[in-house]
């Protein structure tokens, strides 16, 4: 009942906040050999301009405060109204008390389709699937917000995560991939899912322990930043040893490798002996990453 009532103050709060996300928009369509066609302009305008005015929340943020976003559509094929493309969604926080943005998401969304007529309008409603290029960039959108929140609170996320649930519930009635249990192991269902399991439920407090308790320390003390940070890190093995190689975790790494290696290469010597041993272990494909780790 408790998160029914969030969810419902949530999306009771669509039309009264401030925006929230600041995001750039790249459509690339040189793989079509029509890059140059103005649908394409229009089409990264109107994303832009939809993900950036519109409320998705009732959260209270200055301009300082908005989540910056990274959206790239690689389009792979162009038929009248119909598009292919990929995704890559990218999104970062701030660290207290320096300049350094921390990157937070990165999906590559390989199952991503949609139809586009140039000037239609982008509408959202949370409750109906009506386009699925809305419902993939709401999905990502609210998904982005949650993980921005896990970072600022415990659990702080939840509410966003269930609102991009029921993205998924709606649009699984549509014909188009991503939507359902049975469309890969790699699919905004599975991410979501996963997000929302008790299996994974470790994910969410190493979200808040490694940004709130570590990474916004680290202009204070950074030796006990970083220790907070490879002791958190170091809990993500409990996902691994349940669900090896599991998607979240996959984009998880993703996202942290290059900032990892940086954080744990520089500034005061902790012992990390543990944390290596247990990121080759969650994350095999990133080992010359932490191999060049030097501490």
């Amino acid at each position: 009942m408790r998160r029914l009532l969030v969810l419902m103050c949530v999306l009771v709060g669509l039309s009264a906040s401030a925006q929230e996300i600041r995001c750039t928009v790249t459509v690339n369509a040189e793989q079509t050999a029509r890059a140059d066609l103005q649908i394409f302009r229009t089409l990264k305008n109107q994303i832009e301009e939809f993900i950036n005015e519109y409320q998705w929340t009732n959260m209270k943020m200055t301009t300082q405060e908005r989540i910056d976003m990274n959206l790239v559509i690689i389009v792979t094929d162009y038929d009248g109204d119909d598009f292919t493309a990929t995704l890559q969604v990218q999104s970062s926080r701030p660290a207290y008390g320096s300049s350094y943005n921390s990157p937070i998401y990165n999906y590559n969304d390989k199952q991503f389709s949609f139809t586009y007529r140039e000037f239609q309008p982008l509408n959202f409603n949370p409750n109906s699937f009506d386009s699925n290029l809305i419902s993939v960039i709401a999905f990502h959108v609210y998904t982005v917000i949650g993980l921005d929140a896990d970072t600022f609170s415990r659990n702080g996320g939840d509410p966003y995560f269930q609102v991009a649930k029921q993205i998924v519930n709606t649009a699984a009635s549509s014909n188009f991939l991503g939507w359902k249990a049975t469309d890969g192991a790699q699919s905004r269902f599975r991410y979501n899912d996963a997000l929302l399991s008790n299996v994974f439920s470790e994910f969410h407090n190493v979200m808040y322990d490694y940004h709130r308790l570590g990474l916004d320390i680290m202009h204070e003390n950074p030796k006990e930043a970083k220790q907070i940070m490879s002791t958190s890190l170091s809990r993500l093995r409990m996902i691994n040893d349940r669900r090896p190689n599991s998607f979240l975790l996959r984009t998880f790494f993703d996202a942290k490798e290059n900032e990892i290696s940086r954080v744990f290469s520089g500034g005061p010597q902790v012992d990390i002996a543990k944390l290596i041993e247990d990121l080759n272990r969650m994350a095999p494909t990133k080992r010359a990453s932490w191999e060049d780790i030097r501490y």
